[in-house]
């Protein structure tokens, strides 16, 4: 299941442009701020959560990368 939202996401990201990639990088670090916040508090209920959005962030800025190299 992971697997096949993993691949949506990634071809997803294929339309998108700088601007948008960038803006979508900002929003979700802070929303991973966010939650490593509420989880320091209070444990989180599914801490993995913590880490699909970690390596979200990370997709998203080697999809940017690769657009502002222009492959």
């Amino acid at each position: 299941m992971a697997n096949k939202q993993t691949y949506d996401f990634n071809k997803s990201l294929k339309d998108l442009n700088v601007a948008d990639l960038k803006a979508k990088i900002s929003e979700d670090q802070l929303r991973l701020k966010k939650l490593e916040f509420a989880h320091a508090i209070s444990p989180l209920e599914n801490p993995m959560n913590i880490r699909g959005l970690r390596r979200d962030i990370a997709r998203l800025q080697t999809e940017l990368k690769k657009k502002e190299m222009g492959i």
